[in-house]
């Protein structure tokens, strides 16, 4: 690589890390906000919170490598343009698509960086995740069973303990079921244990008393038992056991496809539109950083300043998100293929390319020799 592309290389490189820090800090921020409200809040130590905000940070840096790469090729073109450092390179012979070389390598390797991410790190960082915030919500030592308070694990459930044992065994429960809009049912028992089983929790209560009121008879049942289950979802969720396809990666997925349609529930047209989603973000870390330096190949030199030309990247930019969002909801919600996903990174590439030869035809009308 001759060294002008390394230059450029380096300089991207350097601002594209220093945007992404900047980026990545903001976005961890306000995750790790919402975290600790839920984590430390509740009772859990600061290792669960550090561990949960790493988890987090895979899902984050993909969400900004793309704009993070855009406003690096932004910034280095316009600062070259200021320092009339484009202005020299052109001058001896360099084409705006001769110098745009830098900028492709570069978006490549944002490309691969972010293609490893959303295929492999992510989905295993999300699927770990979902492992710990099921075993977070089954913790009972985390302050969501509380001797001699009343609780309320989920919607329509409230749950009395007098006391909990050394062994987790709690003592004297009062349970009261109003989740049915039929019947509500009160359980009393002199202990329990909380048991779970595929994501579920359950009550396991001892040597207790039912008692369910019919609303549509009008009676009231009363059942002494030795041993009765409740359900009780500390999390709230529905359809415990099912696998979530983005803690899924791709290699696992494709593997063995017809299991993941099984395991996670999903239609196969929404796995394909999860893939392509994928692929296409690595398409957009690809393409972004090459937008934006050819934006800024275009017009007129200015030692003063480049704003027309900054403003248009930042609007094509925007325009690019929109046609993505566009595209990915009717591979997902219509009947066009699954492909469409990536057709505004093929047409915002191809801008690109026409951007950059209008900018060498430019200069040639000006008399200036373009190396080939």
């Amino acid at each position: 690589m001759p060294k002008y592309d390394r230059y450029l290389l380096s300089q991207f490189l350097s601002l594209f890390g220093f945007f992404s820090l900047v980026l990545v800090a903001v976005y961890w921020v306000n995750r790790a906000v919402s975290l600790f409200d839920r984590l430390i809040a509740n009772g859990h130590s600061a290792a669960v919170f550090l561990e949960f905000s790493l988890l987090a940070l895979p899902n984050v840096v993909r969400l900004v490598l793309p704009v993070a790469a855009f406003a690096a090729a932004v910034w280095v073109a316009n600062r070259m343009r200021a320092e009339s450092e484009l202005v020299i390179a052109q001058a001896a012979g360099l084409s705006p698509m001769r110098g745009a070389r830098a900028a492709v390598v570069f978006g490549a390797t944002c490309a691969v960086i972010t293609l490893i991410l959303t295929h492999v790190l992510a989905p295993i960082a999300e699927g770990r995740l979902d492992v710990r915030d099921d075993e977070i919500a089954m913790d009972v030592s985390a302050g969501l069973l509380t001797p001699g308070q009343f609780i309320h694990p989920v919607d329509g459930v409230t749950l009395f303990i007098d006391e909990i044992g050394n062994d987790g065994t709690l003592g004297q429960v009062f349970l009261s079921d109003r989740r049915s809009e039929k019947r509500q049912t009160t359980y009393t028992a002199d202990r329990a244990i909380l048991a779970s089983r595929d994501g579920e929790a359950f009550l396991v209560l001892f040597d207790g008393l039912s008692q369910t009121l019919n609303y549509e008879t009008n009676r009231l049942e009363t059942t002494s038992f030795d041993e009765y289950t409740v359900r009780v979802d500390p999390g709230g969720s529905e359809g415990g056991g099912r696998v979530r396809l983005g803690g899924l990666p791709t290699i696992a997925i494709m593997a063995d496809f017809a299991g993941t349609v099984a395991a996670t529930g999903d239609t196969p047209r929404e796995i394909a539109t999860e893939i392509a989603e994928r692929t296409s973000q690595g398409l957009q870390s690809f393409v972004a950083p090459i937008l934006g330096f050819a934006a800024m190949m275009l017009g007129g030199f200015s030692r003063f300043s480049a704003w027309r030309q900054v403003t248009g990247a930042i609007v094509a930019l925007v325009i690019y998100e929109l046609a993505y969002r566009v595209t990915f909801d009717a591979a997902l919600n219509t009947t066009a293929p699954v492909w469409v996903i990536l057709l505004p990174s093929l047409a915002f590439a191809a801008l690109s390319l026409a951007c950059l030869q209008v900018a060498g035809m430019g200069r040639i009308g000006r008399g200036r020799r373009i190396a080939p």
